[in-house]
């Protein structure tokens, strides 16, 4: 779940997050993973590395890669997402530029928990592009949003088509689909609130500073609330810009839904290169994808790992043999997800590494 930085963003800090601390999470995040990997590996009494790697030879590469150029489009649909936002506040920005904001943010989600550090490495490149700060905070308040709408609609849409398809599920995994659903739900009201609601936003960080300075951590209240109130103010204003353009609304939300949609969607394409089995007979893959995208944001773990395998492998032994549901799963997952955020990872390094050349010729 992507949490809002407001903090970081609203003070126009433009400085990375530390170095060592970007190690620590990356390492942890590749620990997680391997553990979860081996996890699956381990109690699966089926699986045979040998038998996995005539798996994926025998696949058929041209599905195999439609999976690939699925995956890629789920940075690219976030990089439009806010590109049309950027622009939508006067800001000529390129599509080369969104797509880092995108991978910032995506590879930054993924291995810090509850997606702390996603929006705000997606800030510090946007601020290196010349935006104002509190232009960031609402753009990014946008997009997030309408990511999070986008996940209630999915959830919606397998509740009414595949209601039968969730009785699948063992008593645990319809806890965390149920539970993740409302979580959704919420969290979309609350950013909707925040959004349209700038008073709203004004007393709750008003609040926080108040409780900062109450505790000595903050010093010298009135001008912190003076600053406060200015940069509210700005807010106020880049809130009513958004909020008139219906259009750009409904673009941004289209594009993160069609982003979601395109992560659920390798998993069946996968299936279909694996089995040469038709559309009609790996549909119902997509909705299981849905299933544990909603039910993999209920806890704040890096990326949904453990809580994501264990949804697919259920929904998936519910339908096919367990050899082949743990097939599917590493496969699809290490496509859509891992090679995903080691692809956004390098995308930052190299955007990342162009500024500091940049900043030194200047």
């Amino acid at each position: 779940m992507n949490k809002p930085q407001f903090s970081k963003i609203v003070n126009n800090e433009t400085t990375p997050p530390k170095t060592s601390k970007n190690w620590f999470w990356s390492i942890l995040f590749v620990v997680i993973a391997l553990g979860s990997v081996l996890a699956i590996v381990i109690q699966s009494r089926s699986f045979s590395l040998s038998d996995f790697s005539v798996y994926i030879k025998n696949s058929s590469p041209l599905w195999l890669g439609i999976s690939l150029l699925i995956m890629l489009s789920y940075i690219i649909f976030e990089s439009l997402a806010l590109l049309i936002i950027c622009r939508a506040f006067g800001y000529k920005t390129k599509l080369s530029h969104s797509y880092t904001y995108s991978a910032s943010d995506i590879y930054f989600s993924a291995i810090t928990p509850s997606a702390t550090g996603g929006q705000p490495a997606s800030a510090y490149f946007m601020i290196k592009d010349g935006m104002s700060g509190m232009m960031v905070t609402t753009a990014l308040l946008v997009n997030l949003c309408m990511y999070t709408l986008s996940i209630v609609v999915i959830g919606l849409i397998c509740f009414s088509f595949r209601f039968n398809l969730f009785l699948q599920y063992g008593l645990l995994s319809q806890i965390l689909v149920t539970v993740g659903i409302a979580i959704q739900i919420g969290l979309s009201v609350f950013f909707f609130m925040l959004l349209l609601k700038e008073k709203l936003l004004h007393k709750i960080c008003s609040c926080v500073l108040y409780f900062l300075c109450k505790i000595r951590i903050v010093k010298h209240k009135e001008q912190k609330q003076i600053k406060l109130d200015k940069y509210m103010e700005n807010y106020r204003q880049y809130s009513q810009i958004i909020s008139s353009h219906h259009k750009t609304l409904w673009f941004v939300f289209l594009f993160n839904f069609l982003q979601r949609v395109s992560q659920l969607a390798v998993t069946m394409f996968v299936y279909i290169a694996t089995t040469g089995k038709s559309f009609a007979e790996a549909f119902d893959l997509l909705f299981f994808q849905g299933y544990t995208v909603i039910g993999a944001n209920c806890m704040p773990v890096p990326g949904g790992i453990g809580i994501s395998d264990y949804l697919m492998l259920d929904g998936f032994t519910s339908i096919m043999e367990e050899h082949a549901a743990v097939n599917l799963e590493l496969l699809s997952r290490s496509l859509s997800f891992y090679f995903c955020v080691i692809i956004c990872g390098i995308s930052v390094l190299i955007r990342y590494f162009m500024l500091k050349k940049r900043g030194k010729n200047k």
